[in-house]
């Protein structure tokens, strides 16, 4: 599996061969979602609350007594039917994490960037260094890529990169460290440095 290196004017100036025990295996859709989704599950709050008749404070007494008065039979002014009152179902707080096995992961991961490939759409950089950490000098570099949203990928982390990319619109910035498979299926375009697709096949080998 071969991929485009690219120069900073966005012309091809050679290939770069992929290890294909990670950027040529099959498309796993059904893995993929299930890995995401857990991804996207994982980041819930999770912190939802509210109270039960039993937790409202007050309605100790009874509002009046049980017969005679007309009106229907009532025990306590926090009944959740009445304002004022608690929730009968009440929100818990609760964990939404799924458990997703590590060797199904990766292979998920395999997957995604494989299909990257096969669509044209990760290409890697000569050099991604940024001199400054000014957005124009960035903006420059990356219109010459057609694209609608963008993911810069390093080895480690850039702060120049990092700085001047955080303020052009669909333009985000990661180290492979950081990476998770959201990240890779949000994007049109992924870009990364030599030394980044090294470390991805040592992750991911």
């Amino acid at each position: 599996m071969d991929v485009q290196i690219i120069d900073q004017s966005g012309k091809e100036i050679s290939k770069l061969n992929l290890n294909a025990a990670v950027f040529d295996q099959a498309f796993n859709e059904s893995l993929i979602h299930q890995v995401v989704t857990a991804y996207q599950a994982g980041g819930r709050q999770g912190s939802a609350k509210q109270k039960t008749r039993s937790e409202v404070s007050g309605g100790g007494s009874k509002p009046w007594r049980q017969k005679g008065t007309g009106r229907a039979r009532s025990g306590t002014t926090r009944s959740p039917i009445w304002v004022g009152g608690g929730r009968a179902f009440a929100a818990r707080p609760c964990s939404y994490n799924q458990k997703v096995n590590k060797k199904s992961y990766k292979v998920a991961m395999r997957s995604i960037v494989s299909q990257l490939c096969r669509e044209d759409r990760l290409l890697v950089s000569d050099d991604l260094k940024q001199e400054t950490s000014k957005t124009k000098d960035l903006k420059a570099k990356l219109v010459t890529i057609e694209h609608k949203s963008i993911l810069l990928i390093t080895a480690e982390c850039d702060a120049n990169l990092l700085l001047a990319s955080r303020n052009i619109p669909n333009v985000a910035y990661s180290t492979v460290d950081n990476l998770n498979p959201l990240m890779l299926v949000g994007f049109d375009k992924i870009l990364l440095d030599k030394a980044s697709v090294v470390k991805i096949e040592e992750w991911l080998a």
